[in-house]
């Protein structure tokens, strides 16, 4: 007689344990997708219409606002006073900024005493350099300030047109950076206090700006980093290995703090402070001058694995990405897209990372 019970019930043999990762997400909203869309579109619209150092600005205000409204919600308890408290908070950083590019302006225009000091020392430094340079160079050397006066008198009347374009330019560019403020702003305020019913396509657009604006801060002290590696080996360069070698640089200290402020410029930061201390060793010694040329050479190289190797390590990524990014970046959009490349990889690395894919 068959067995009437029910057949014994198979323990399912437990499949071999995978490692953990970050879970994708395979299913995307429409709203993300469309912010996802306005983006990019955005970004390419910055590079293309030339408004990066407005989009630099506005995210300078966000991450300075966002940084520190937490010291202001310790100290006040109302919403409303909160509120306010941000507000003028926004206020009183685009006031600092502001003056600051304003300080900078009148620094660099500081009246006709301030350029005869200046010109008096390019001169001296001309003339130490007149004597070390070959026969056949030193008739492009003017010969004394009026000299000088006269030709830049020369050069500004045969290019008035381009220097009337580029006062213009400039302050087009003072604008951007006024009008890009106070959008960071806003957002930042936006963040600190949503609205209370907030449609889905504005938030996905404000979580966007979070990234961007995270991956901004990143790479900023990631640069900040770089800046302080290049000004600590020009400072070895200056205060050790020549002085070392008997041989005393005028200016040094001053070639050291333009050596940093500009090495917060990817690349071009490097150059300008490169060309500077050339000049400046010129006038000492043709063969000091060419020392610091081979010197400052390596590391401009060093610049690109440097900034790709450093940043990377913020953005979580590898060396030839970043390196690839800043090519291709470069050679789209010129001396922007390298600025901003490191930017828009570190935001799109973000994204990739939220959604699980990387």
């Amino acid at each position: 007689m068959a067995s009437t019970e029910p057949p014994a019930t198979q323990t399912p043999v437990p499949l071999k344990s995978a490692p953990r990762h970050r879970p994708v997400t395979n299913t995307v909203s429409q709203f993300r997708i469309a912010s996802w869309i306005i983006a990019i579109v955005v970004l390419v619209l910055v590079l293309t219409l030339h408004l990066l150092t407005a989009l630099l600005a506005g995210l300078l205000v966000y991450q300075l606002v966002r940084s520190l409204t937490p010291f202001i919600e310790r100290r006040l308890a109302s919403e409303r006073s909160h509120l306010i408290a941000v507000v003028l908070l926004s206020t009183v950083i685009i006031g600092v900024l502001t003056g600051i590019i304003l300080g900078l302006v009148a620094f660099f225009h500081g009246g006709p005493d301030r350029m005869l000091v200046i010109q008096t020392k390019l001169m001296q430094v001309v003339d130490q350099a007149r004597t070390q340079m070959p026969a056949y160079l030193q008739g492009y050397l003017p010969d004394d300030i009026a000299s000088t006066r006269e030709m830049v008198a020369d050069w500004i009347e045969s290019h008035s047109g381009e220097l009337k374009l580029a006062g213009k330019e400039a302050i087009q560019v003072f604008i951007h950076i006024l009008v890009g403020m106070v959008l960071g702003a806003m957002v930042a305020l936006n963040a600190e206090h949503p609205m209370p019913v907030l449609q889905p396509l504005g938030a996905e657009l404000l979580e966007r700006a979070r990234l961007l604006a995270d991956a901004f801060r990143r790479v900023v002290f990631a640069q900040i980093k770089i800046s302080l590696l290049n000004t600590t080996m020009t400072a070895i360069f200056l205060l050790v290995i020549l002085r070392l070698a008997d041989v005393h640089l005028p200016l040094t200290k001053t070639l050291i703090v333009v050596t940093f402020l500009a090495g917060l410029l990817p690349v071009i930061g490097n150059l300008i402070s490169n060309s500077l201390i050339v000049i400046v060793t010129l006038s000492v010694s043709l063969y000091v001058a060419l020392a610091a040329l081979i010197f400052l050479i390596v590391i401009h190289k060093l610049e690109y694995f440097l900034n790709a190797r450093i940043v990377g390590s913020q953005i979580n990524a590898r060396s030839w990405e970043l390196l690839l990014m800043m090519v291709l970046a470069e050679a789209a959009f010129g001396l922007p897209g390298l600025v901003a490349a490191p930017i828009y990889y570190a935001y799109i690395k973000s994204e990739l990372y939220e959604m699980g894919w990387v």
